[in-house]
């Protein structure tokens, strides 16, 4: 009897206790384990500390606003907007000592006149594409941590570092991919820079999506299409005759040629036809003219896959850099040369001509560099800056980067056709 009253002295307790648990709106503990931790803000992420980077203020137009942020803050948006973020570390980190490159040059060597009260803007055709932080968590969601700590890295890694040449940074332009050779600044925006020459690139169909495309005219289109540019065409006689005496620049890619008796330049013909680059092939199949293009970009300065292609191959880069801009040297940022370049407010050779004509094609971003979409960071024409890996548009962040260029800056669109959404090269 003593026994049965025990058990059921227990059993009651047991089913007192259960009860209030569940009457509980979920215990504390429950609601803990329900909760996903908190995502760390970019400001908890980046280490604290005094750096040529965080110390450097620059004034950053964006969506018609003009925001200063140090130079630090600026890179890491660029460099997620310009190349993908799954691109080689040595990539990233060539593609931020770029970049920095860039912001430098167009506030303090050759400011730019459409933004007079800001030292660069986010335009990728006009600057160099940039992503903020709100964004790159949208884009990158779970993986957010993970990447934007892999972009702080290529930033702080290179903290103060830039591309010099003759002790003043230079326009580092730099576009989505070459085919094989890049583009000497001169065949692009008319003026040569000794350190913007045609050098070799290791891009192939095998490690370059979409490097390869080809684009379908139908004989009326291309004839209405010309005539609306150059009236004085002339469309009579056999199709196969319209187009002759191509020339080509020392990359291979077309320089001028003559269609339906008017001459037409390489980069006036990829701007008509919205075309990935100027190293083109032509076939006439039945009715329609088949333009078959290589590579992505304007092709001036870094390519931002073949960057990627030379640190898988083991390059530092440092060594990738020197590989694109010849004759340049890496130097660390200090207060007395902004000093100096400040003091000199400086009028360099006229770039006007450089504008670039890819700037359309910059900013991409990775999205875009995977599907191609987008120019890669060209950064880097003067004016513009085109195409980036990312990031020939954009973009592909371009890579940036084609256009991308810069942004690619300077890219002839751009210059700066990111890569990154082509996806950088834009």
């Amino acid at each position: 009897m003593i026994i049965r009253k025990i058990f059921a002295g227990f059993f009651i307790i047991l089913v007192m206790v259960m009860a209030m648990l569940v009457s509980l709106p979920g215990s504390e503990q429950e609601q803990l384990e329900l909760e996903p931790e908190p995502i760390p803000t970019l400001d908890e992420l980046i280490p604290q500390g005094k750096r040529a980077d965080s110390d450097l203020m620059l004034r950053v137009l964006d969506n018609g606003a003009i925001v200063k942020m140090s130079m630090e803050r600026y890179l890491i948006g660029v460099v997620a907007a310009e190349m993908p973020v799954t691109f080689e570390l040595e990539a990233l980190m060539a593609q931020a000592v770029a970049a920095r490159t860039n912001a430098l040059y167009n506030t303090y060597i050759r400011p730019k006149s459409n933004h007079p009260g800001a030292d660069v803007c986010t335009d990728s055709s006009c600057c160099t594409a940039y992503i903020g932080d709100e964004q790159l968590h949208g884009k990158w969601g779970e993986d957010y941590v993970e990447n934007i700590t892999r972009t702080i890295n290529a930033v702080l890694r290179t903290d103060g570092e830039y591309i010099s040449y003759e002790d003043k940074p230079i326009l580092a332009v730099f576009h989505s991919s070459s085919a094989g050779k890049t583009e000497a600044s001169g065949d692009v925006w008319m003026t040569d820079l000794p350190y913007l020459v045609s050098v070799y690139s290791p891009e192939t169909q095998e490690n370059v999506p979409g490097f390869v495309s080809t684009v379908s005219v139908p004989r009326a289109e291309l004839t209405e299409t010309i005539l609306s540019e150059y009236p004085d065409a002339d469309f009579g006689g056999n199709k196969e005759s319209w187009i002759t005496d191509i020339t080509y620049t020392e990359s291979g890619r077309i320089n001028d040629l003559i269609i339906a008796g008017v001459t037409i330049k390489g980069t006036e013909l990829r701007s008509i036809f919205a075309l990935r680059s100027t190293a083109i092939e032509f076939e006439w199949v039945d009715e329609d003219l088949v333009i078959t293009t290589t590579g992505f970009g304007h092709g001036v300065g870094m390519s931002q896959y073949g960057a990627n292609i030379m640190a898988n191959n083991g390059l530092k880069y440092k060594q990738i850099l020197n590989a694109y801009y010849p004759d340049t040297v890496i130097e660390q940022l200090g207060d007395m040369e902004v000093i100096a370049w400040d003091a000199e407010n400086p009028e360099e050779e006229d770039l006007e001509d450089e504008d670039p004509e890819d700037a359309d094609m910059e900013g991409e971003d990775e999205d875009d560099i995977d599907d191609e979409d987008e120019d890669i960071g060209d950064a880097g024409t003067e004016e513009q800056q085109d195409e980036g890996a990312g990031n020939d548009g954009q973009q592909d962040g371009g890579a940036g980067t084609e256009e991308h260029n810069n942004g690619d800056q300077g890219t002839e669109e751009q210059e700066n056709e990111n890569t990154e959404d082509e996806n950088p090269a834009n």
